[in-house]
């Protein structure tokens, strides 16, 4: 198994970010997302019940806990094909995966694995109790779950590998958290259409209740303002988060340069994702996306400037600039899931 191309295959966006990283560092995390990529299967996949995902995810959870093979997990994903699914991949080779993690130094393996494993009993949780978001707690403890441990792992992954962060790791973790929360607001946001045709409204229901409709009149042509009220409370709660974020990215050392891209790259995008979300009716149909063409630009610029935290900042302000016509941005969607 070529854990970079199963990578590429899985996760378009965390691609170039784990593959800019030095190599020993970029292969631990390589590692480690594919092990959430295996997560995130059991957890999103069409071709399961909710109590067979459950069931699966409790499964994988002992597995990698318990020092166990990944067999039968395995052979219960083959009884149902999806290799429409992308994820489906890492799925399949969730032993294979799990082998190469458990061959890496002994704190390095204990931390990712013990970040995987509460994140997949979070899903777990959530699968089982439903798809009801209630309040913006709700939301974030669904999101914790599924992102702000992975911003827990990611980071106490960059502190194994260099001293200058284990001596801010106390600073760190809780933007790390953020940063999570803040990647995983944008993904809803973008995602919204998308998860209501699975079956899955994460906008709390006391956002709706506020607006005067109830969730599933989000995507009601004739309730299109009081959605584009909901709306912009979800954009002001990603603007939140993502302020913690560029909090996160300035914290980094300079000196670690590939370590900042890593985490700008990301960072840059949601913020420009937000701006062309914002009272955007699209939203609600699944239309919103970033040109490619201003993807790589942001990718450049960063790259030049990245170092300086001023620079950071003043860049993040100027992609915050709403579109004129978020219409024009049709080209490839932009996918900020982990």
């Amino acid at each position: 198994m070529n854990c970079w191309n199963l990578l590429r295959l899985t996760s378009r966006t965390f691609y170039p970010s784990i593959r800019s990283l030095p190599a020993e560092l970029g292969n631990s995390l390589c590692l480690a997302y594919l092990l959430l990529r295996v997560s995130d299967y059991l957890e999103d996949t069409n071709v399961l019940t909710p109590a067979e995902k459950v069931h699966l995810l409790e499964l994988w959870h002992n597995v990698i806990g318990d020092n166990r093979r990944a067999t039968e997990l395995e052979r219960s994903i083959r009884r149902f094909p999806a290799q429409h699914e992308v994820d489906y991949q890492a799925a399949i080779q969730a032993g294979d995966i799990l082998q190469q993690v458990r061959a890496l130094p002994d704190q390095l393996r204990d931390t990712i694995l013990f970040h995987v494993r509460r994140s997949t009993k979070g899903m777990a949780r959530w699968l089982s109790r439903g798809p009801q978001i209630e309040t913006e707690a709700d939301m974030d403890d669904y999101m914790h779950e599924v992102a702000g441990r992975v911003g827990y792992l990611s980071t106490e992954v960059f502190a194994y590998h260099s001293a200058q962060i284990r001596a801010r790791l106390h600073r760190l973790m809780p933007l790390a958290r953020e940063t999570g929360l803040a990647l995983q607001t944008v993904n809803i946001i973008r995602g919204l259409r998308k998860d209501f045709e699975r079956g899955w409204i994460y906008v709390p229901e006391s956002f709706c209740r506020q607006a005067g409709i109830t969730r599933e009149q989000l995507f009601d042509p004739r309730h299109r303002t009081e959605a584009l009220a909901v709306l912009n409370r979800l954009v002001a709660k990603a603007e939140r988060h993502l302020q913690a974020a560029l909090g996160y990215v300035q914290l980094l050392p300079r000196t670690l340069y590939r370590i900042r891209l890593a985490c700008i790259w990301p960072m840059l995008l949601a913020i420009r994702t937000v701006a062309i979300s914002d009272a955007n009716p699209d939203v609600f149909n699944g239309n919103v996306k970033i040109a490619r063409s201003e993807v790589r630009h942001i990718v450049r610029c960063s790259t030049l400037f990245g170092w300086s935290n001023r620079w950071v900042a003043s860049y993040a302000r100027r992609l915050r600039t709403p579109l004129r016509s978020p219409r024009r941005a049709t080209q490839q969607p932009l996918l900020l899931t982990r």
